[in-house]
């Protein structure tokens, strides 16, 4: 059974008042509340074995590298990589896609090649690949969507081609909640000897990740989306793929020998972990993984979709909702818009109530004008959220339309 109360007592910051009123955090796709586990043995690197990794001998140092290489594994384990080798340490989904399209571009990308990418992205799966287009005079090509928020895949057929070099497509959409069909869009990239990057900020923490049975060439995600520490994300590459990678950054860890002549690299990982790395954040996003894999993906994943379901018909009644992205696989994110109100209005008036949304274009500005709406009021529920607090969403939403109307 899934017990949600028990699950709420993990987060010191659930009992947090807002203006007076209870907190109800509903904006997990920006960042996740992190349990006292996560807490506590970030917290311990700091209070008992503080200490930089990999070069010292004594014992501090030791415990850390130890405490650090050992999280890594549970990524390794978490997502199914082959080896730990395959596992990068980064700041996050945006560096980790920066990491690829500079590395992996700048050495592939040439001239009149082709990058295919999809309309949901988020600016961090488009911005970088724009850079590359310009520096390479590449060519930056776009998957349509549907109404519903969901990747017409005869389009995407449509646009592979001898010239495309590399496919970027999001797991799930921070925007909308469409789940991607990653497997089959990676199937026929790779019929034609394509590489393929997911972005899974948003997918890690609903869904359960499987490297090799995808098949995927990169993939990228945060540490703060899963209940971890901000600061901290990973980069999944196919060994021979970063093997053949040059360095994305030089300096300190990822070198092998260095002389004023040249320059001699580390052996993956480190080749790509220039200068002394978010240790403390590494700590906590194996301990925020373990957490998760207690309660299990599968058991979060369900319980979150039937709130999500709960959500999206207490809401389907208000006059003047219209919800944006309605695809038939969905993570729990439910976007809307409000007649004649302003989403800054909506996140404002909710705030007041206690209640925590994402307003804006979410970093998505292409996906918004392309549902012709400047931006959208965003709930986005977590492992920890509950009926009661949809019902007190939907309260505040009544409210604003009667205000407003």
């Amino acid at each position: 059974m899934y017990d949600v109360e028990k699950i709420r007592n993990d987060f010191p910051i659930l009992k947090t008042k807002v203006h007076g009123k209870p907190l109800v955090y509903l904006d997990n796709a920006a960042t996740t509340q992190k349990p006292l586990y996560v807490i506590d043995k970030t917290n311990n690197y700091y209070n008992k074995y503080n200490a930089n990794i990999h070069r010292g001998v004594h014992a501090l140092s030791q415990e850390a590298t130890e405490e650090f290489e050992s999280a890594r594994i549970i990524v390794k384990n978490f997502i199914n990589a082959l080896g730990k080798n395959e596992i990068i340490y980064t700041r996050g989904t945006t560096e980790s896609i920066n990491l690829v399209a500079s590395s992996y571009g700048k050495k592939n990308i040439k001239e009149g090649d082709e990058i295919i990418i999809s309309t949901m992205e988020h600016h961090s799966n488009i911005v970088p690949w724009q850079m590359l287009c310009a520096e390479k005079k590449a060519k930056l090509k776009v998957i349509p969507i549907n109404d519903e928020g969901e990747i017409i895949f005869e389009e995407y057929e449509k646009l592979i081609s001898e010239k495309t070099k590399f496919v970027s497509v999001v797991y799930a959409s921070n925007s909308l909640g469409t789940v991607n069909p990653v497997k089959k869009i990676i199937d026929f990239a790779h019929s034609y000897n394509i590489p393929v990057m997911l972005d899974a900020a948003q997918a890690v923490n609903h869904l359960k990740i499987d490297v090799q049975e995808l098949d995927c060439d990169f993939l990228a995600f945060s540490g703060h989306k899963l209940y971890g520490p901000t600061g901290i994300g990973i980069l999944y590459g196919k060994v021979n793929h970063l093997d053949n990678m040059p360095p994305y950054q030089g300096g300190g860890d990822m070198i092998s020998k260095v002389t004023f002549e040249e320059t001699t690299y580390n052996e993956l990982p480190h080749k790509f972990e220039a200068g002394t790395p978010d240790i403390a954040g590494a700590i906590g996003l194996g301990a925020a993984i373990e957490y998760v894999q207690k309660i299990g993906l599968e058991n979060i994943a369900h319980y979150e979709n039937e709130l999500l379901n709960y959500a999206t018909n207490a809401v389907s009644d208000l006059q003047g909702l219209r919800i944006i992205g309605t695809a038939k696989e969905k993570i729990s994110v439910l976007s809307f818009h409000l007649e004649n109100v302003h989403p800054h209005d909506v996140g404002t008036f909710l705030d007041f109530e206690g209640i925590a949304i994402r307003t804006g274009h979410h970093c998505t500005q292409p996906l918004m004008k392309r549902f012709n709406v400047p931006a959208t009021s965003r709930a986005s529920f977590g492992l920890y959220n509950t009926r009661e607090e949809v019902d007190v969403l939907v309260r505040g939403l009544t409210k604003i339309l009667e205000v407003f109307g």
